[in-house]
């Protein structure tokens, strides 16, 4: 049921936190503990951050999709 859930949740936030941890090496879960920290101590500011991670994500997977190789044409 954890596993589910975690799963739903990561599907659901842009998985922002999960791809910070797997790059830095630490759990996706530490990462967000430390950005929900963040957000409280400065007021918020942190999710325009995150908002921008999460659009640069999004526009990356989509570039990746949308890539035609030459042999593709």
């Amino acid at each position: 049921m954890n596993l589910s859930i975690r799963s739903l949740v990561e599907s659901r936030v842009f998985g922002v936190c999960a791809y910070l941890g797997e790059k830095m090496g630490i759990a996706g879960r530490s990462v967000r503990l430390y950005f929900i920290y963040a957000t409280f101590l400065t007021f918020g500011s942190p999710v325009v951050v995150y908002l921008a991670a999460a659009f640069w994500l999004n526009v990356r997977a989509y570039v990746r999709r949308r890539v035609l190789s030459v042999w593709d044409a």
